[in-house]
This record gives structure tokens, C-alpha cells and sequence, in this order.
């Protein structure tokens, strides 16, 4: 991994040589995936068959970078390199995307994603430097193209490790600014640590911030785990499809706020001209916030 060029400063030339690399990977949409996917979101499992409708986002649960333990890094991500760039700072975060659905994921499709790194851009931040990694991802299977994919991936500092353990962002005063608006539709959600757990498991995620809390609190300095970022965009993404009776054509959606294990928390909706806004809250703060246009 190579070091920054000085202290807070990002070697981004280097970094943005990996701009225009590919990969491409496959796997298959087995029975079972998709009746632990339903079970991990509270859903009836059922018995799928060939050929049934698979749910949406389970293409997150497909083809996971398969590394051996002595590949990974501390945080139990795979050690940097590789596809992505070795962006050097330490903390890892899926900040959202946006997704163009074109066709569905059937039960027994082999699955075939091309990736392609975008962009690495370096920006300064509240809390010091960060950096953005753009993906891009076509997932298709033998009938065509199902989905479009923009992944952007954010790369933080390190939190000191003096950092709070309140579960809201820089108390009360912050929290108040960031409360939701009212929501015309309103669903509660529970994210407990059985269920982060079911969710690394399904995405082969080894990331320590959903699963090992003394590690959060000491390393990290979260005050618990973390919720993943695609299981939040899962729910919202299923949630408008429940409300307007099909999934939409675009859904884009990017992370506001960390959301921690065991606070309460709900799903809401608002009507948009072409579609419908809708958030992840915890506590009353919007932790997610997505569209879906139809």
C-alpha cells in the first residue's frame, strides 16, 4: 500500500491510475440465497423454484470478493489493491449510489456483473480528508442487461479515540437539525445485531463495524454497530415498491447520517411529482435518504 505523499495529503495521482480498470465476475441466483435473503428481511421464505422472481437488491448478496483470511485487513475488509485503488485512510463506507432496474433477477439465472472503476476524487471534509471512489456496475443475465449501477464508496480518517459514544451525531442541538420532515407513509424497521449479522453473512462481508461492537467502540469509536448501508437502501427500495405496487425504473439514494444497532427507527415516504422520497430514520434523524422514480 502506498503511503500518502505527506501528512493529510493523498497521493491522487497514483490513486487515479486505477480509473478505468474492469472486472467481471459471476455467480448464480440460487434457491437458497433468496429464501435467506426473505428470511433476513422479516419475509416469509417460501420454497423458491426456478424461474420464480428473485427479490430486489439481492444482486448485493452476488459474486462477494472471496479473500482468504490472510488477505484481509484489520477492519476485515480485503486488504487494498487490487480492483479498487489502496486509498490509504482507514475508515471504509458505502455512501450510496443509484440504480436503473431493467429486468428482473430470476431464481437459477447465472449472473454476470462487469465492473468498472469511474472516478477517485479527494475532497475535504468536517472531519478531515476524504476520498471518493465512483464504481460503476452493469449486472446481467442471458435474456440482457437487469441493472445499471453507480456505487460511490467514501474513504475517511481514522476517528480519534476520544470520540463520543452518544448514539446521536454531536448532540441535541445537531440532532434537531437533522430531523426528518413529515412523511405522508411511516413504517417501523428493527435493526438488531442478529440482523446485521444474517446480513454480512449473506454478502460475505467481513467488515468488523456490522458484527464485533467492541471493535466498533474502541477502534472505530461508534458507539455500536453499524447498519449497512445497501440493507437500509434494501428496505427502502422494497418499501416503495410496496407502496406504489411495482419496483421503480431509477432509485437513487446516499448516506446522511451512521445508524447504530438497537435505536429505534422507521421507514418513511413522501409523494414526489414523478415518484415518491423516502428515508431511513433512527431516532427521528434521517440516516438514509433515496427517490424512486417510476
Amino acid at each position: 500500500m502506498p503511503p500518502s505523499t505527506a501528512a493529510g495529503t493523498l497521493d491522487l495521482e497514483h490513486l487515479r491510475e486505477w480509473i478505468g480498470r474492469s472486472e467481471t465476475v459471476r455467480d448464480i441466483v440460487t434457491p437458497h440465497l433468496v429464501a435467506a435473503f426473505r428470511a433476513t428481511l422479516d419475509v416469509e421464505p417460501g420454497t423458491p423454484k426456478p424461474g420464480d422472481e428473485a427479490p430486489a437488491a439481492i444482486h448485493w448478496c452476488l459474486a462477494p470478493a472471496t479473500v482468504p483470511m490472510s488477505g484481509l485487513g484489520p477492519d476485515g475488509h480485503p486488504s487494498r489493491g487490487g480492483f479498487l485503488p489502496p486509498v490509504p485512510l482507514p475508515r471504509r463506507m458505502w455512501a450510496g449510489g443509484r440504480l436503473e432496474l431493467e429486468g428482473p433477477l430470476l431464481v437459477g439465472d447465472e449472473v454476470e456483473r462487469r465492473s468498472l472503476v469511474r472516478d477517485v476524487v479527494r475532497k475535504e471534509g468536517r472531519t478531515g480528508e476524504l476520498c471518493f471512489v465512483t464504481v460503476d456496475h452493469e449486472i446481467s443475465t442471458s435474456r440482457g442487461r437487469a441493472i445499471r449501477e453507480r456505487q460511490d464508496l467514501v474513504y475517511r480518517e481514522a476517528a480519534p479515540k476520544t470520540a463520543s459514544t452518544s448514539r446521536g451525531p454531536e448532540g441535541a442541538a445537531a440532532k434537531a437539525s437533522q430531523e426528518a420532515p413529515q412523511s405522508d407513509e411511516q413504517k417501523p424497521v428493527t435493526a438488531d445485531s442478529v440482523r446485521l449479522f444474517r446480513y454480512s453473512a449473506l454478502t460475505f462481508n467481513g467488515h468488523r463495524i456490522h458484527y464485533d461492537r467492541r471493535y466498533c467502540i474502541e477502534e472505530e469509536g461508534y458507539p455500536g454497530l453499524v447498519v449497512h448501508g445497501p440493507l437500509q437502501a434494501t428496505w427502502l427500495l422494497h418499501y416503495a415498491a410496496e407502496l406504489k405496487g411495482k419496483l421503480p425504473k431509477t432509485f437513487d439514494f446516499r448516506g446522511v447520517k451512521p445508524f447504530f444497532d438497537g435505536i429505534p427507527a422507521t421507514l418513511n415516504a413522501t409523494k414526489k411529482d414523478d415518484g415518491l422520497s423516502l428515508w431511513v430514520a433512527a431516532d427521528g434523524a434521517p440516516t438514509m435518504q433515496a427517490t424512486a422514480a417510476w
